[in-house]
C-alpha cells in the first residue's frame, strides 16, 4: 500500500510542479502585450506603462537567488506556499480598481513568483525517481518559457473583450489555484537541510541585479543622462564584485560562488547569459514587427490578440522540444545539444532576416525560435545539475535564472537601441533595415552561443562532483 500511495503522489507532483511553474511565468508576462492599454486606461505615458513589464522581471530577478536559498533548507514548502500567497496578493492589487502605483506594487508582487521555478527543480529532484526527475527537470525549464507564449494572445483576448482588469482577473485565478495546487502537493524538504539565510548578500546581491536591469531596461538614460548611466554602471559593478567577495568569504553564502566557478556551470551560465540575448532579442523584433501598421511601409498591423497568436507556435514547437530533448540527450551530451539548439535559434533569426513578407513567415520563424529556445532550456539543466549537489539543486538553479534574467532584459534592451539607431528625425518607427541590423547582431549572439555550448567540459557527477559549500547540510549526496 506505501508504494501504491507513493506512486500516486508522484504522479500528482509532476503536474503540480508543471502548473505551478507555468502559471508563475505566464502571469508575471503578461505585462508585455496590456502595456498600451495600460497607458489608455491609467492615463500614463508608454514609457510609464512599461514598467508593468519591466518592474515584474526585476523583483523576479532579485527574489530568484533569495528563494533559491530558502529552497535549499528545510522550509521549502513554507516558502513556496508564502511567496504563491505573495503573488496572489499581487494579483488581487492587480484587479481592483485602485490608482497606478498600487498596479506597479502587484506588478512587482507576481514577479516574484519568478523565482519558485528553480524550486520546482528541487523538489522534482529530492522526491521523484533520477530517471523521471531528469526529464521532469527539463520540461519545468521549458514551460517557464512557453508560459509567455500562452499569456500574450489570452491576455490581447481578455483585453479586447473586458478591459485590462478582465486580463489581470484570469491572473488572480491562476494564481489562486496554483496556491491551492501548492498547498495539497508540495513535499517537505528531506532532513539535515541548512536553513540559513545570507540576508546582507543578499540585499547587496539585489542592489546590483536591480541597477544592472534597471540600466538595460531605461535605454532612454544613457542617451539623455549618459553620466548618470554611467556612475550607476559603475556602482552596480562595485556591489557584485564586493557580493562575490564577501560570498567566497561566507561560510554558508547566498549562492555558492565556488560552485558557480566549475568550468562546466561558468561555461553554461555565460552560454546561458549570451543566448538568452539573442533568444529574447528575436522574440521582441517578432511580435514588434507584427504589430506595427502598414502605414510604416511593412508590418501587418495586427492587434494585441491577433499578435499574440503569432507567439502560438513558439509554445507548441517549445514544448515539443522539451519532451524530446530528455530523450536525445541519452544519445547526445548535453553540451552538443546546448551548441545544437543555439544554432536553431540562429535559424531563427536567419529566416526573420530573409523572409519576413508575410504573417505565415513570421509564424515559421516563430515556431523554429520555440523549437530552439525549447531545446536549449531543456538541456541546461543537465549541463549544471550534472556537477551539483542535490540538496542545492534550486540554489544553483536559481543562479541560472538570474543570469537568463539578466540575458533577456538585454536583448530587450539591445533590440530597442538597434531599432532606435533606425529611426529617422520625426518618425515614429524604425526602417525595415534596422530589423535585419538587429536579426544580425542575433545570429552573432547565437554563434557565440553556440562556440561557448561546444567549449563545455563532459562532465559526470562521478567524476566532477561540486563538494556541499562550506556550513551547508554536511551531506555528501551527489545527484
Amino acid at each position: 500500500m506505501s508504494t501504491i500511495r507513493e506512486h500516486s503522489e508522484a504522479r500528482l507532483l509532476v503536474p503540480s510542479l508543471m502548473f505551478i511553474a507555468l502559471v508563475v511565468a505566464a502571469v508575471a508576462s503578461l505585462g508585455a502585450p496590456l502595456i498600451t492599454s495600460v497607458a489608455t486606461t491609467f492615463h500614463v505615458s508608454l514609457d510609464s506603462a512599461q514598467w508593468t513589464l519591466t518592474i515584474a522581471l526585476l523583483s523576479g530577478a532579485v527574489a530568484t537567488p533569495v528563494l533559491g536559498r530558502l529552497g535549499a533548507g528545510p522550509h521549502r514548502r513554507v516558502t513556496i506556499l508564502a511567496t504563491l500567497a505573495v503573488v496572489v496578493a499581487g494579483s488581487a492589487l492587480t484587479v481592483l480598481p485602485l490608482p497606478f502605483a498600487a498596479l506597479l506594487v502587484g506588478r512587482a508582487a507576481q514577479g516574484v513568483g519568478l523565482g519558485l521555478t528553480a524550486l520546482m527543480m528541487g523538489v522534482a529532484r529530492d522526491h521523484l525517481p533520477e530517471g523521471r526527475s531528469a526529464a521532469t527537470i527539463a520540461l519545468i525549464s521549458v514551460v517557464s518559457i512557453i508560459g509567455v507564449g500562452l499569456g500574450y494572445p489570452l491576455a490581447g483576448l481578455l483585453t479586447e473583450f473586458g478591459g485590462i482588469r478582465a486580463a489581470y482577473g484570469l491572473g488572480l485565478f491562476v494564481t489562486a489555484a496554483a496556491f491551492l495546487t501548492a498547498w495539497r502537493s508540495m513535499p517537505v524538504a528531506p532532513e539535515g537541510r541548512s536553513a540559513h539565510v545570507d540576508v546582507a548578500g543578499a540585499l547587496v546581491l539585489a542592489g546590483g541585479l536591480f541597477l544592472v536591469l534597471f540600466l538595460a531596461s531605461e535605454t532612454g538614460l544613457w542617451s539623455h543622462h549618459l553620466a548618470v548611466a554611467v556612475v550607476l554602471a559603475i556602482v552596480a559593478v562595485l556591489l557584485l564584485c564586493g557580493w562575490t567577495a564577501s560570498e567566497l568569504r561566507n561560510r554558508t553564502p547566498l549562492v555558492d560562488v565556488r560552485a558557480v566557478r566549475h568550468p562546466a556551470v561558468a561555461g553554461a551560465n555565460i552560454a546561458m547569459f549570451v543566448g538568452g540575448i539573442g533568444m529574447y532579442l528575436l522574440l521582441t523584433l517578432i511580435t514588434r514587427y507584427a504589430q506595427t501598421p502598414h502605414s510604416a511601409g511593412y508590418g501587418f498591423g495586427l492587434t494585441t490578440f491577433v499578435a499574440g497568436l503569432v507567439l502560438v507556435p513558439f509554445s507548441v514547437l517549445g514544448f515539443v522540444a522539451g519532451k524530446l530533448t530528455p530523450r536525445v540527450g541519452m544519445r547526445i551530451d548535453a553540451p552538443l545539444l546546448l551548441a545544437g539548439s543555439a544554432i536553431v535559434v540562429g535559424g531563427g533569426f536567419v529566416l526573420f532576416a530573409a523572409a519576413r513578407s508575410n504573417v505565415a513567415e513570421l509564424f515559421v520563424a516563430m515556431g523554429v525560435l520555440g523549437f530552439g529556445v525549447g531545446s536549449f532550456t531543456a538541456a541546461m539543466p543537465g549541463v549544471i545539475l550534472a556537477v551539483t549537489p542535490r540538496s542545492e539543486t534550486s540554489s544553483a538553479m536559481s543562479f541560472n535564472y538570474v543570469v537568463r534574467s539578466v540575458g533577456y532584459s538585454l536583448g530587450s534592451a539591445i533590440g530597442g537601441l538597434v531599432l532606435a539607431t533606425g529611426t529617422g528625425t520625426g518618425h515614429p518607427f524604425p526602417n525595415d533595415g534596422a530589423y535585419t541590423t538587429a536579426a544580425l547582431v542575433g545570429i552573432a549572439a547565437m554563434a557565440i552561443t553556440a562556440v561557448t555550448s561546444l567549449a563545455l567540459p563532459r562532465c559526470s557527477p562521478e567524476t566532477d562532483p561540486i563538494e556541499e559549500p562550506p556550513g551547508g547540510t554536511g551531506r555528501t549526496t551527489t545527484p
